[in-house]
């Protein structure tokens, strides 16, 4: 049975190495033109780590959106979310490196079934509890998976694909999301018989995962680090590859794990104390915080009571909310496109910029409510402001972490970013309902001054780090430490 299920994946990646061969890129290597691009088992290896793991992430963000109206409790179940996905990530660096990135992805979807369990016995229990409890279990799930895909998927890209393999994370997170806001809809899924069922269909992907997962190797980088074995890691390497001809890749890996050796395991306390980890750590967290305070998950959490507050009927709210799914999947799917030819700074200042115009549009939107015009106007500036987040701030601080940090930094660094974004989703998830009822609609202009706020910092401090080795990052980092301690009077 194993047999016939690693022959019909290797047929299906020889299929995908066909439709995707147009896909690479060329480059010269010495004398010879080297292919350097998506290969069928590379595909495979994102799909299988990212799909079955993302989808958790999103289809959990997005599921308490419809079947129950906003109460305290519901706001719990909402918000326990949160502090499981805190707790999770809190723990990325120690699963990362004593489990590996492979094995702590397949183990952590232990927590789905457990999240599964108890949300599907509550209603049968009469317990809410349960409920609380299996959002909890998920939270969990997807903080480890929040820290460890993208250090994942970083590590078994080649370099001139890291960005938009990086995207992909993302992609699925929207598009997740837009598949549990339609099966939330009151004709789906979304009625009090149905929510368990709801719930329940968050088991499918981990399933998924479980059946595809194990084929795919360990990521080379983690390989060469925790066995120091070359000749694995370079086997990894021509597996993910497609070609025998990995020399220069695997060159630059030797030196970034030589540079690593005599330091193992970075610990919190070297991150912020070494002056050339420090920065990195800074801009992670920044654009971890900037990210959750754009306001994105207030529209996600709460995008059909946004839009009721704009006197749409409850129905075109819930099909207004499927709006904004289906753009946040379109202009990521755009993003990933183009995010290696337009550069992630370049993409970040963008996205921010046009958060803030869309956040006043919305805001003045939904104070003149008495004029028919300015209604549909709030629909427009909500899918504008999902376009703008969608195209650099929804995508890149999940995976620029790995960019900034080496091997041996990475899993403690995203460790940390994702803590920090978690927190920062809890604030937001838990403290938009009280502040919307005290503002009313001016409670979109604190989105708006973090926009602001945010943008300034990107233009002064974010590095561009499309093509760059770690090495070079670090010495633009250090270079701009230097500057600014130097024009302090």
């Amino acid at each position: 049975m194993a047999s016939a299920i690693e022959k019909s994946i290797e047929w299906c990646c020889l299929v995908f190495d066909s439709a995707f061969h147009t896909l690479r890129t060329v480059r010269p290597v010495g004398q010879k033109l080297v292919q350097v691009g998506l290969t069928g088992r590379l595909v495979y290896t994102i799909a299988a780590a990212a799909f079955g793991s993302a989808f958790q992430h999103g289809y959990n963000t997005g599921v308490v959106n419809a079947p129950a109206e906003i109460t305290m409790i519901w706001s719990t179940i909402v918000s326990v979310f949160c502090v499981g996905g805190m707790i999770g990530g809190s723990i990325v660096g120690v699963v990362a490196d004593r489990l590996g990135r492979k094995n702590g992805l397949l183990y952590n979807n232990i927590f789905v079934l457990l999240a599964v369990l108890c949300e599907c016995s509550s209603k049968w229990l009469g317990s809410y509890e349960l409920i609380i409890l299996g959002r909890f279990f998920i939270g969990l799930n997807s903080g480890l998976n929040a820290g460890l895909v993208p250090v994942y998927l970083n590590e078994v890209s080649p370099s001139n694909l890291k960005g938009a393999v990086g995207t992909v994370y993302q992609f699925v997170i929207t598009l997740s999301i837009m598949i549990s806001q339609l099966l939330g809809l009151e004709s789906v899924l979304g009625t009090e018989s149905g929510w368990p069922l709801l719930f329940g269909l968050t088991a499918v992907p981990a399933l998924l995962q479980l059946l595809m997962f194990p084929i795919c190797p360990e990521s080379p980088k983690h390989v060469l680090k925790s066995t120091g074995n070359e000749l694995q890691a370079k086997q990894v390497l021509v597996w993910l590859r497609g070609s025998l001809d990995v020399h220069e890749e695997m060159e630059q890996m030797k030196a970034e794990y030589e540079a690593d050796k005599n330091s193992s395991k970075v610990t919190l306390r070297e991150l912020t104390s070494n002056p050339s980890l420090r920065m990195p750590l800074i801009i992670s967290v920044a654009l971890m915080v900037a990210q959750q305070f754009s306001g994105i998950n207030a529209a996600m959490y709460f995008s059909t009571k946004i839009f009721s507050m704009a006197d749409l009927s409850e129905k075109s709210a819930q099909l207004a909310t499927l709006g904004v799914g289906a753009m946040n999947v379109a202009m990521t799917f755009v993003s990933l496109v183009v995010i290696e030819k337009a550069g992630r700074k370049t993409l970040l200042l963008v996205g921010f910029i046009g958060m803030f115009v869309s956040t006043l549009i919305l805001t003045v939107s939904l104070v003149v409510v008495n004029m028919v015009f300015l209604t549909y106007m709030s629909v427009a500036g909500m899918l504008l402001f999902i376009l703008f987040f969608s195209i650099g701030p929804g995508s890149i601080p999940w995976f620029i972490t790995s960019e900034l940090f080496s091997v041996a930094a990475r899993p403690t660094a995203s460790g940390v970013a994702v803590v920090v974004n978690w927190t920062a989703n809890f604030i937001v998830g838990i403290g938009f309902l009280p502040l919307a009822s005290l503002l009313d609609a001016y409670v979109f202009l604190i989105f708006a001054f973090f926009q602001a706020i945010f943008t300034v910092f990107i233009w002064f401090k974010v590095p561009e780090t499309k093509n760059r080795t770690v090495e070079e990052i670090s010495a633009i980092n250090i270079l701009t430490t230097a500057l600014s301690v130097r024009s302090i009077p």
